[in-house]
């Protein structure tokens, strides 16, 4: 019986780290086409592994929302295939949650009510969808402001709102449409600190899109170069940073300088 016992336990283990090792996102020759003509991404293939931050990286119009917008649902696509978890997407879906660029709050709704929004859309009871929010709230430091209204916050504030909301739902992949950009540089290097450390607690997998080559190889696990449009992958740079060091440090860092430069030289090729 012990043999058995154990045997089971190691096939359980075995199964457990496959699936830890398998890719969670899966996209297939994806080709999209916008009417008028505009090819914004052809034959494209990638696999995202599963509790990984993956940067789309590459020239401006390459096609990075684009493909960050087709695998969370929201843009049919017209050749090709999704799979989360093996399975096909054709819309939305509970297990992704997008955390947009421009914020993307409901103005007339309170910070408690904006992040609390999409358990609501769930049907989640209003107790416990409250105390779910205000967790979130705090994690991102906003307690305090849990009454203010959009409009009462600076710019970095609503974004950490927008990351709250996409937290609350406890969505296994977070969809990031360049979420930094529109905050200085002082609030964008905190906030890339901060998520990183959520990150740590809270061991999503991360699509994350970005112009900034630093912020990609500070962040990322592996780095997705996209060629000009109709975008495709180049190449994946595996960054593997490593996490816990000082920030300043790691920015420092001769590995993550040249991995920086060694970019740069691909990237801006493509310049005109």
């Amino acid at each position: 019986m012990g043999g058995i016992s154990r045997r089971a336990s190691e096939l359980a283990k075995e199964e457990n780290n496959n699936m830890q090792n398998s890719p969670i996102i899966e996209v297939r020759g994806i080709s999209k086409t916008y009417e008028g003509g505009c090819e914004a991404l052809r034959n494209l293939n990638m696999a995202f592994p599963r509790g990984e931050l993956t940067t789309l990286l590459g020239p401006s119009g390459c096609g990075k929302t684009t493909l960050l917008k087709i695998i969370a649902g929201l843009l049919e696509l017209t050749r090709g295939e999704v799979l989360i978890e093996g399975k096909k997407v054709d819309g939305p879906g509970p297990e992704r949650a997008f955390v947009f660029q421009d914020f993307a709050l409901m103005p007339w709704a309170t910070v408690l009510r904006n992040v609390a929004f999409g358990l609501e859309l769930r049907q989640v009871p209003k107790k416990e969808r409250l105390e779910i929010a205000r967790k979130y709230i705090d994690e991102v430091g906003l307690s305090g402001f849990e009454t203010s209204y959009p409009h009462e916050l600076s710019g970095g504030m609503r974004q950490r709102v927008g990351l709250a909301r996409a937290l609350a739902v406890d969505a296994e992949i977070l969809l990031m449409d360049e979420p930094f950009a529109s905050v200085d540089e002082q609030t964008r290097r905190k906030f890339q600190e901060d998520l990183l450390g959520l990150l740590e607690t809270e061991k999503k997998t991360v699509v994350f899109v970005t112009h900034s080559i630093e912020e990609a190889i500070y962040l990322s696990d592996q780095v997705a170069l996209m060629t000009p449009r109709p975008g495709s992958i180049m190449k994946i740079v595996n960054t593997k940073t490593e996490r816990g060091r000082n920030p300043e440090e790691v920015r420092r860092d001769k590995k993550y300088l040249d991995c920086v430069e060694d970019l740069w030289q691909i990237l801006k090729q493509y310049l005109v």
